[in-house]
């Protein structure tokens, strides 16, 4: 598994098959697509960045790279994608074995371009805040102060708007000390860019605000019966907000960063109506389609999503309410314009708080904001692209690298990223063309493949860039793929599961073997990154296929690819067995079933969109903890160590540490949580339990710092009600009607299936 950290941390790339079948027939029956999880912007150590423009390939458009092909006393390179050769220019006239530039030393596979020359005057950041009005006195004030420290921690060349909203839709122009102005809208229908041109252009000149305009911000005035919600607006409001950003700044980086404590009720992108006898939406009402305004605010904010793209402008979303807002109708504006989105109970909360300062605060854990990205893909032949699943929007750029298969963002080989940062990462799936192989052996001499990946983007400094990836793979040849006109048997080779016959070729000794492609297959496989986009997978087919069963697919993947990459022998349950590199991937698929990904029955849609928004933007490591929580243990025999993610992990003299990414749980054993209460860590001789007890702590907040959104921290003890944010990640081992009179620690309660359980049928279903 290092090995494959080792090349992420070279270049931000994880892929689940690091060796490539040769055949599409091949690619197929390896069930885990062909793919990549790639984080554009990811901090690469001494990555160089070279004041110069890019040297391009004048047929295919890649760009020099370590693995071109160079003549140096003809002063030509050879493209790896196309093969096109290409003259240097003149600047590179030096060039020679001993003088190479930066972007031909073979460590640099990731470079950076910053063009003097093309760069112009740096464009300051603009943030347009959105704030919902209709809460109560007490929201209102957490948010206030929330925002007056966001303020002050702006860089001091920004671009400030402020828009607040309720049952109309409030515009301020800063700057009015004694006399606050504000242009006010109707709550009930859109507002277009030639409106907007005709009363306002805010940003001639305005620099960051005073904090005047928070202080002095109010609960909507409009009474709200007691039946009834308050009258919110927050699609109108949006409008309002990407309009005036298409007036004054089109093309520049700008968020809107949008607060909304509560459902809309008013105008466009409204979720469910005032009477509070209509309930919100349910997964059950979407899967009854008995939600009639769902489809309607869905299309409203496509179009949201769209203008805002095509503006290069951004949408992030905090939302804050015990109720739903709205944000699984407003996921596809948020993701394709690669936003943020947060989900807390009340302004008030952690998760919330922290979370907004990060975004802001310089520190080793700042999130490098960058606008504008544009992603460009070129590969070798026989490779397209499906598409990407993740924050960004196809640009529709049609070319032969585009797959007619299309997953996610597709039909293009180009990508617009409005914002993105240090760990936004994205799910590339591709397509093997070749449905043959009638030319490998011709190909051995040279089994490599390329990809090259191109992001342009706004550095949070101001200064456009573009980083340069290029990467290199191997091609194997599937069972299929020697082609011969003659060929003899020169020995036989029986195994207990695959025939090998050595054969000669054209003089050539090779050996004809489904077996030997198999096992080069399964020495390049990454359990990890497939567990990643298996979920990412699962999750996007669950929103656009109708009736899809995610679990029945999930076990039908499982068991081709148990029966494929396993060892035993037919219909002997008993003989199975998985190679180390994918016998952890079981143990992913089986928790991947249970996870809120999945199971929605007891989360709402504006929950799982938010879970699903954040899976799809992270990398290989926070996807797998998502999947797959860790869990630590803390006793007065051992220090902290890893323990199985199963109910006899508890014991009444432990405490564990459940990171499960968005909810990090400290439990208490019963036996700790009365010493705890009785107060020995406040006596000088229990200084050893004191110390046991601040240590889960301790590395709570250190997970708690690294991450973004900040996730929730729950403290419990064994048998207390919270203590189900624990048990419901735990392998049900022993459940309530199995035999535990053995056992110390706790018992679940459920009728789901043991990991054992699983795993018994898994091994009976695929050695049919």
């Amino acid at each position: 598994m290092s090995e494959f950290l080792d090349l992420e941390a070279q270049d931000g790339i994880r892929m689940p098959w690091n060796v490539i079948p040769g055949t599409r027939e091949d690619a197929l029956s390896c069930v885990v697509p062909i793919s990549a999880i790639y984080t554009p912007l990811k901090q690469v150590p001494d990555i160089p960045v070279l004041p110069y423009s890019p040297l391009r390939c004048r047929m295919c458009r890649s760009i020099l790279n370590p693995f071109s092909i160079v003549d140096y006393v003809a002063k030509i390179w050879v493209c790896p994608f196309c093969f096109q050769r290409n003259h240097f220019p003149q600047h590179y006239s030096s060039i020679s074995e001993s003088n190479l530039p930066a972007e031909l030393f073979p460590q640099y596979t990731t470079v950076e371009y910053i063009s003097t020359a093309e760069t112009g005057p740096v464009v300051p950041p603009v943030f347009m805040f959105v704030v919902d009005t209709c809460m109560i006195e007490e929201e209102i004030g957490y948010l206030k102060s929330a925002l007056a420290q966001v303020v002050e921690l702006l860089p001091d060349n920004s671009l400030v708007g402020f828009i607040t909203f309720g049952t109309y839709v409030q515009v301020h122009e800063l700057g009015f000390g004694l006399l606050p102005k504000s242009y006010v809208f109707k709550g009930t229908k859109e507002v277009t860019k030639d409106e907007m041109l005709d009363q306002m252009c805010f940003f001639a000149g305005k620099r960051k605000p005073t904090t005047g305009v928070i202080e002095e911000l109010q609960k909507d005035p409009w009474p709200v019966p007691a039946d009834q919600r308050a009258s919110r607006c927050t699609g109108a409001a949006l409008s309002v907000a990407a309009s005036l950003l298409g007036v004054c700044v089109p093309g520049s980086g700008a968020r809107i960063m949008a607060f909304v404590g509560g459902p809309s009720t008013e105008g466009p992108g409204s979720i469910v109506s005032k009477s509070l006898l209509e309930p919100i939406r349910s997964h059950k009402d979407l899967d009854k389609d008995s939600a009639p305004l769902y489809d309607k605010a869905v299309k409203f904010y496509d179009q949201i999503a769209k203008q805002l793209v095509h503006q290069g402008h951004v949408l992030d979303v905090f939302a804050c309410a015990v109720d739903q807002v709205g944000v699984a109708e407003m996921k596809v504006a948020i993701e394709k314009t690669g936003g943020i989105v947060v989900l807390a109970e009340s302004f008030g909360h952690s998760v919330f708080k922290d979370s907004l300062l990060r975004i802001f605060q310089s520190s080793d854990n700042d999130l490098g904001l960058s606008f504008n990205g544009i992603l460009e893909i070129n590969c070798s032949k026989d490779v397209k692209i499906q598409g990407i699943i993740g924050p960004c929007a196809s640009l529709e750029k049609k070319s032969p690298l585009s797959s007619d298969t299309v997953i996610g963002q597709g039909n293009t080989s180009a990508w617009k990223m409005c914002g993105l940062d240090k760990k936004t990462s994205l799910c590339l799936v591709y397509d093997i063309a070749k449905k043959d192989g009638s030319n490998t052996i011709g190909q051995a001499a040279s089994n490599q493949f390329y990809f090259q990946f191109l992001t342009y983007y706004q550095h949070h400094e101001g200064q456009m860039r573009l980083r340069a990836t290029t990467i290199s793979r191997r091609w194997v040849s599937g069972s299929d793929s020697v082609q011969a006109s003659f060929y003899y048997v020169v020995d036989f080779i029986d195994t207990n599961k695959f025939h090998l016959l050595k054969i000669k070729v054209q003089g050539l000794m090779l050996i004809h073997s489904q077996c030997v492609s198999l096992r080069e297959l399964i020495g390049g496989f990454d359990q990890e990154a497939a567990a990643a986009v298996m979920a990412r997978l699962v999750s996007f087919k669950m929103e656009t296929e109708a009736d899809f069963d995610p679990i029945r697919w999930l076990d039908r993947a499982l068991i081709r690819l148990c029966s494929k990459f396993g060892d035993y022998q037919k219909e002997n349950p008993s003989s199975f067995s998985l190679s180390p590199r994918i016998s952890i991937f079981p143990q992913f698929v089986f928790n991947l079933r249970r996870s809120q990904f999945v199971q929605v029955f007891n989360n709402s849609p504006d929950e799982t969109a938010y879970f699903r928004m954040v899976l799809d933007r992270e990398d290989v490591t926070n996807a797998v903890v998502m999947i797959q929580p860790s869990l630590i243990s803390y006793s007065f025999q051992s220090g902290p160590e890893p323990v199985l993610l199963d109910v006899t992990a508890i014991a009444a003299d432990k405490i564990l540490l459940l990171d499960s990414y968005f909810t990090v749980v400290i439990f208490h054993g019963i036996t700790i949580a009365q010493w705890r209460n009785a107060g020995y860590q406040d006596q000088q001789d229990h200084e050893v339990f004191a110390q046991l007890l601040k240590s889960p702590h301790e590395e709570a907040d250190t997970i708690i710092r690294e991450r973004f959104p900040v996730p929730r921290l729950v403290v419990c003890d064994q048998y207390g009600s919270q203590a189900r944010f624990l048990l419901a990640k735990l392998n049900p081992s022993v459940t309530y009607n199995s035999d535990n009179s053995s056992h110390g620690g706790d018992v679940i309660f459920t009728d789901d299936v043991s990991f054992q359980v699983f795993m018994d049928h898994l091994m009976r279903l695929a050695v049919q």
